[in-house]
């Protein structure tokens, strides 16, 4: 399932680096939580959908790579954005 486009131009205005900003790291890593969270309550009730999990491990593998690539190139905008979605310790 993808991102209602409410929610999605929602998540683009709050996380954007300036007006045109669609696809920095900080949207798609904002873009790919909703999704990861989305798929996470579809597993509380679908616990053998061995196919949407495939699916949800692939998102979470591209999220780490996005996160990675933003904390060595900008350490400052990565703490930002983790506080900001609330997925790191």
């Amino acid at each position: 399932m993808s991102v209602q486009a409410e929610k999605k131009l929602e998540l683009v205005a709050k996380y954007r680096t300036h007006e045109k900003d669609t696809g920095s790291p900080e949207v798609q890593v904002a873009l790919l939580s909703e999704r990861i969270g989305h798929l996470t309550e579809h597993f509380k009730g679908h616990k053998n959908d061995h196919h949407s999990r495939r699916g949800l491990l692939k998102l979470v593998g591209q999220r780490r790579r996005l996160l990675d690539y933003l904390k060595d190139k900008s350490p400052d905008r990565y703490k930002k954005l983790i506080d900001g979605l609330g997925i790191r310790k």
